[in-house]
This record gives structure tokens, sequence and C-alpha cells, in this order.
């Protein structure tokens, strides 16, 4: 099977991945493999004796079952092992989308790390972070932060290890069609991520960071009525906070006693970052600006 690599992890994939990156150096062939990915029977009655958080997903100490109707089932097992039942005459680029989103997700989580919902960008010898719901323009961001130079650490899943650094996932951000026509970007030679969605994959090339870099800054975007970009420090126990509730599909963690080390976790991070709220006005969307006043905030707060 092709073997890839993403999130500082070895993976062996019987689904083709033309999103991640293969190792290039011959010497890679003596690494062993972290995460192996094949095709397989999936019952579709859930786990026995397992935690049931939704119609569509179980969950005991090691397992993840997951469900995403017509698309496929998964199953995550101890950070090592993802198991892919398809549903009949589904794409495979349908099932890449939940793949290298949720189910990877699922795995960081079992792996140990703290996972955010956000872009990392690389900042010098650190990296930045912006969180946010969806809508609030995270991708928008890290797209105008590449085209102006800057790399991207990763993308959607932010995963955060033990010494509050973030580790590199893949070359690649998903961009709307009018994200894309802001940018000046051309989609026609673009692949859709889903057939049916006029969001596309857009490479990131010489702008994707490949070291896993400490986190120093990270905003959580939200959108306001004012004409104004307003920054607002967060400081004290209420750093916690804003980190929790930003972390990536944290329903997934119930049921696997994954709850202490998150928030172990987001205590960590929280004692070493600076992380402050950003809030853009809603009536449309001026890029180059909120660019301007977050690298002037992170000049400001080295």
């Amino acid at each position: 099977m092709p073997t890839y690599t993403c999130y500082g992890l070895r993976i062996e994939s019987a689904l083709v991945l033309p999103e991640l990156l293969m190792p290039t150096d011959e010497s890679s062939e003596a690494v062993p493999i972290d995460v192996v990915i094949n095709f397989g029977d999936i019952s579709p009655d859930g786990l026995p004796d397992a935690k049931q958080l939704g119609p569509y997903i179980w969950v005991t100490d090691e397992l993840l079952w997951l469900e995403v109707p017509f698309v496929a089932r998964f199953l995550i097992r101890n950070g090592k092992q993802i198991t892919i039942d398809p549903a009949p005459g589904i794409d495979e680029d349908s099932i890449r989308v939940f793949l290298l989103g949720s189910v990877l997700g699922v795995l960081l989580f079992q792996r140990g790390f703290l996972v955010l919902h956000g872009n990392a960008i690389r900042i010098g010898d650190q990296s930045m972070i912006c969180v946010g719901h969806s809508g609030t323009g995270k991708s928008t961001l890290a797209a105008g932060f590449a085209k102006r130079g800057y790399n991207i650490v990763a993308d959607d899943v932010v995963p955060v290890d033990a010494n509050c650094s973030v580790l590199p996932g893949f070359p690649r951000l998903k961009l709307w069609q009018d994200t894309a026509e802001q940018l000046g970007i051309e989609t026609s030679e673009l692949r859709r991520i889903r057939p049916e969605l006029y969001k596309f994959n857009y490479p990131l090339h010489d702008r994707f960071a490949h070291q896993t870099l400490p986190i120093r800054w990270v905003y959580i975007l939200s959108t306001h009525k004012e004409p104004d970009i307003k920054f607002e420090a967060i400081r004290g126990l209420e750093r916690f906070y804003p980190l929790r509730n930003n972390t990536y599909r944290v329903r997934f963690m119930e049921g696997q006693l994954l709850k202490v080390q998150h928030l172990k976790r987001c205590g960590q991070l929280a004692g070493r970052i600076h992380l402050s709220r950003v809030t853009r006005p809603d009536n449309g969307f001026e890029l180059e600006p909120l660019i301007d006043s977050i690298l002037a905030d992170i000049e400001a707060h080295p």
C-alpha cells in the first residue's frame, strides 16, 4: 500500500490520498508505520457494550464508530488503525473529505494530542493559530497570509503536542469559490473536495511549513456589526475556556477517557500563549486590513 506522512505520522493507506505528502527519503522505508488505513466491513449497528453519543457515533475506551450517511462508516482504533466501509457507489473524494477531517481528528485525540479547529500559520520561528466558528473567515485569512508569503502549518485540523507545538499537516487549503475569487485564485484547474461542492483543494506548494513549531499566538475570530476591527486580550482563568470551546469535534472525546488529558493540554497551552479575540465587521470581509491588524498585534506581543 502507498505510504504518506502528515501530522508527524507515517501512514499506510489502501485509499489513495493525493493531498498528503509521500516520503522521498529512501531511508524512511526503515521507519515503522504509525497508522494503517484499510477497507473492511463495519457493522451498521454500532459497537457492542459501547456508549452512543448520537445516531451516528459510538465510542468505547479504544474505539470510535462513525457513520457519515450515504458516504461511509469508519472505525478508528486506538490511534493506530482506521477501517473504511464505503457506501455503495460513493466516490473516493467524498470519503477523503471525512477521512482527512473528522476521522483523523479522532485518531489524533486517541494519540493524546489537543486538536484545535482552525488554521496554523508560521510567523518567524513560531506559529500563530486562528480559531473560530464556521463562517468567521479562518480559511480566507490563512489563504491571505499564504498570498503574502507566509507558510501554512495546518488547515482545519490543528494538533498540539505536549510541548505546546503544532504539528504540520499537509500542503493544502480548502477554499470556497467566493473566497478564491476574493483572493484572485483561478479555480478552473483546482480539484473540488467533493463533486457536488464549489469548494476546492488549493495546493500550497512552497507555502507549506514542514516543521513542528511552538505556538505563541492564538486568535479567536468573530464578527460584529460595528465598522472597526477590535482586539480583546484574554487573561487569567478565562484563557482556558476558548481553547476548550474551539477544540475540534470535542464531543468525540466523550466516553473515550480523554477528557482529563484534554483539560490538562488546554491548561498547558493557555499558560504559554498570547490569546486574543479579534472581531471584524460582518458587513463585507476586508482581508488586508485584518491581516495588517493581526501582524501589528503580533509585533506588540512578541
